[in-house]
């Protein structure tokens, strides 16, 4: 969420998670764990603002190895993630064949692709399958751009696809991956067809 990048947003979100910084361990840990809770059972938008501040909190615990430290207990329903031994939170993103579910607190990934349970990796892969063209929209060559006659409508309806397709595995396709996992979080935005959270309805 916060990196070292200059664009207004990073900035902002930096200035968000200063409060976590200046936690205690103990509280940072406490804290956690508790929102952890909240989080637990159900399908939740990357932009939801409880997500947005608990991924600045397991920044900070990350960099800290808070987890490591075992001083607070996550709710039952948590396994410890491989890559980090922090609690399992992952997220599901348009990358999702290549990157497989990302790890909120260490930003690796957290299972393989192959590694997902095969009735769950069949949904997905077919969603990311059907997903790939549509963003490719946004980085076709000058080529491809001619070759569509009109590449602001092309682009326009890649958008519009889009939408419907994000809107798509958050509703139909990832409350499935709650049989297995605590929690799921899915990307509710594409940024190179500038579509925004806010731009997809479920």
């Amino acid at each position: 969420m916060a990196t070292s990048s200059d664009s207004p947003i990073e900035r902002l979100w930096t200035e968000y998670g200063i409060v976590f910084k200046n936690f205690d361990a103990l509280t940072l840990a406490r804290w956690m764990a508790q929102t952890l809770g909240q989080l637990e059972g159900r399908v939740w938008r990357l932009s939801h603002p409880l997500v947005g501040v608990y991924r600045l909190a397991a920044q900070h615990a990350h960099e800290r190895q808070i987890w490591l430290q075992r001083l607070a207990t996550a709710p039952a329903a948590y396994p410890e993630a491989e890559c980090c031994r922090a609690p399992l939170l992952p997220l599901v993103t348009r990358d999702v064949l290549e990157s497989g579910l990302i790890c909120q607190h260490c930003l690796g990934t957290a299972i393989a692709f192959d590694d997902i349970a095969g009735e769950l990796r069949a949904g997905v892969k077919q969603w990311a399958e059907e997903y790939a063209p549509v963003h490719a929209v946004a980085h076709w060559d000058d080529r491809q751009r001619k070759s569509a006659g009109d590449y602001d409508a092309a682009y326009e309806q890649a958008a519009e696809t889009a939408e419907k397709l994000l809107a798509k595995v958050g509703q139909q396709v990832l409350p499935k991956f709650l049989d297995y996992y605590p929690v799921i979080i899915w990307e509710d935005q594409d940024e190179c067809l500038e579509v925004r959270p806010e731009d997809v309805v479920v």
